[in-house]
C-alpha cells in the first residue's frame, strides 16, 4: 500500500492558497479544471517533497474546489493533516504573525494545531527532539478545538 494525497474540499480557492502556500509554506505542484463534473483539483506538496521521483510518489494534499457551493461540515469534513517542522517555535511565530490563531500552542516544543480557512485542524509536530519549552508558547491558552 502506498500513500498518494489527502483530499480537502476548500470553499474558496484565493483564500486556501494563500493560508497553504503563503502561511503554511506549501507549494502548488499540479491544478486542473474538469468542467463537465464542475470542479477544480488543486494539487500541493511541501517544497522539500517537490523533487521526488514522480507525481505518484509524492506525498500530496488534493484542494477539491466544487464550482457549485455548498457548506462543508460534519461528516464532509476531515479531521487533521500533519506535518513535521524544523523549528516549531519559528512557524508557529510566522503563522501568528500572519493573522492565523493557534489553537493549541507549542507549549512542549513538540506539538502545536492551526486551522485553515475551511476549519481543517493542522497539526505542526517538531522535528527531532522536542524544543526546550519557551515563553509566549508556555503560557499560552488553548483557543477554541481543534
Amino acid at each position: 500500500m502506498e500513500f498518494l494525497h489527502t483530499m480537502i474540499r476548500v470553499s474558496d480557492i484565493d483564500t486556501s492558497l494563500d493560508f497553504y502556500c503563503n502561511k503554511l509554506g506549501l507549494i502548488e505542484f499540479s491544478r486542473k479544471d474538469y468542467e463537465k463534473g464542475r470542479f477544480t483539483l488543486i494539487f500541493l506538496c511541501a517544497p522539500e517533497d517537490k523533487n521526488l521521483a514522480d507525481e505518484n510518489r509524492k506525498p500530496l494534499i488534493e484542494l477539491t474546489y466544487n464550482w457549485d457551493k455548498e457548506e462543508y461540515a460534519g461528516g464532509r469534513n476531515f479531521g487533521h493533516l500533519a506535518f513535521r517542522v524544523d523549528n516549531i517555535y519559528k512557524i508557529c511565530e510566522k503563522l501568528q504573525d500572519n493573522g492565523v490563531v493557534i489553537n493549541r500552542p507549542p507549549r512542549d516544543g513538540h506539538m502545536a494545531f492551526v486551522k485553515s480557512p475551511d476549519g481543517i485542524s493542522i497539526e505542526l509536530l517538531q522535528k527531532g527532539d522536542n524544543l526546550e519549552p519557551k515563553e509566549p508558547w508556555l503560557s499560552m491558552e488553548n483557543t477554541g478545538t481543534w
